[in-house]
């Protein structure tokens, strides 16, 4: 059954008439509703997902949405119930199902827009909504912080092990996907082979260098980061722990303009639980800022110069890839009203760790190395590859000279302890 909804989501972008045929099989056999038809909608940002509309043969009509993780791990699916009781904004599917292979969520029909939507918008010139999303985010992210505050405790390193978040970090680690994308890294893959502007080489090779990145310079090599994150994000560590989305990137979250004030809900909880708030964190610091040559490839290879000059066991980068407005938004709410108020939050519990700076940094680092397969030229031309590597050592590492963007943030979340 695995392999069903694995090939739905690879050919919908292929053929989107087979997809749609296949699917509705498996539909009609294993969803218990009366399914006359469906219609897929392949989106730049369902990576590791589908999702679409299901048309009943009275003529109603429903969202689905199915996660389809290679490495799944986690039993318990889908935690809307669980975020709704912690007082979430979130919407509450009509069906799920948590079998393996059968993972699938039914809602009645969303007519807003994700915030991804809107962003992609925004930053194109295609949307004045911009003042009207910063209200809706800084109110949201204000709220997340009250979830957090009321549903903070210490979990055991037993709890914290079962929190299915980790299936986006620690597992991506070490139970397959960061092999299969790039060999042996930490031991010096040599069979993965990747193609660079100017440079065709084995991740072996991308793995043992140093960085150099628009003045940024880092003394560790992604196998040592990659190592580390290994190490820092193991599960079964005992500490602070909230009830979270998980998961909460804009492709999971809708921007309801019809509110007083401008409100945002989410969707989508398949990785919500109970688990560390720098986790809970993660996935919206880095995908809403600094992803969209992931979403968009070709289109910000167009936009972006970058350069790779190799001095002896360094490479030297330099790009142009820069922030839009809305991405500086969308960095400045979380961290203002989340992330500093969170950490001051846990020293004053006394149960931050001494770590935690390279506890987040290990965590963002998986963001742009293992969502995708950076080695994958025939999704990532050269440039972006080159780009999404860049960004795994800005996020995972400490930057010298001049600083990165996340360590300035990090610095000023820092200086208030």
């Amino acid at each position: 059954m695995t392999d069903v909804l694995q090939r739905v989501r690879d050919l919908q972008n292929e053929d989107l008439g087979a997809a749609e045929t296949l699917l509705l099989t498996f539909m009609q056999r294993e969803l218990p509703f009366d399914v006359a038809s469906i219609e897929l909608r392949p989106s730049a940002v369902s990576l590791n997902s589908f999702n679409g509309f299901m048309y009943l043969k009275d003529s109603s009509k429903y969202f689905f949405k199915s996660h389809t993780e290679t490495d799944t791990v986690i039993e318990e699916y889908y935690n809307a119930e669980m975020l709704a009781k912690a007082g979430y904004n979130v919407i509450q599917p009509v069906y799920r199902s948590e079998e393996p292979g059968k993972q699938m969520l039914v809602y009645e029909v969303i007519d807003d827009q994700s915030v991804f939507e809107v962003a992609w918008a925004i930053e194109n010139g295609q949307s004045d909504l911009l003042d009207t999303l910063t209200v809706a985010q800084n109110e949201s992210d204000e709220l997340l912080l009250q979830h957090y505050k009321d549903s903070l405790i210490w979990q055991s390193a037993a709890e914290a092990a079962q929190s299915p978040v980790h299936q986006l970090f620690h597992h991506r680690l070490v139970r397959g996907r960061l092999k299969r994308f790039y060999g042996d890294i930490p031991n010096g893959s040599r069979d993965v082979q990747i193609q660079l502007p100017g440079l065709e080489t084995i991740m072996g090779q991308v793995a043992s260098v140093n960085w150099v990145i628009n003045g940024q310079r880092y003394e560790e090599t992604l196998a040592q980061i990659v190592s580390r994150a290994i190490e820092l994000l193991e599960p079964a560590q005992e500490g602070p722990a909230v009830i979270g989305h998980g998961d909460a990137h804009n492709g999971n979250v809708f921007l309801r303009r019809d509110t007083q004030p401008p409100s945002l809900l989410y969707f989508d909880p398949a990785f919500a639980g109970k688990h560390h708030p720098l986790l809970d964190l993660t996935k919206p610091l880095f995908h809403n800022v600094f992803a969209m040559w992931m979403y968009y490839p070709q289109v910000k290879a167009d936009q972006t110069h970058i350069s790779l000059t190799q001095n002896r066991n360094t490479w030297n980068i330099e790009h142009d890839y820069e922030l839009p407005e809305v991405r500086h938004m969308f960095l400045k709410s979380k961290v203002d009203r989340v992330l500093e108020p969170t950490v001051q939050l846990l020293a004053e519990h006394d149960w931050l760790q001494s770590n935690w700076r390279q506890y987040i940094k290990a965590a963002l680092m998986c963001c742009p190395l293992l969502t995708m397969n950076l080695a994958d030229n025939d999704r990532f031309p050269p440039s972006i590859s080159l780009l999404g590597l860049t960004m795994a050592v800005e996020m995972g590492s400490e930057s010298h000279d001049k600083r990165s963007l996340i360590d300035q943030m990090l610095d000023e979340v820092e200086a208030v302890l």
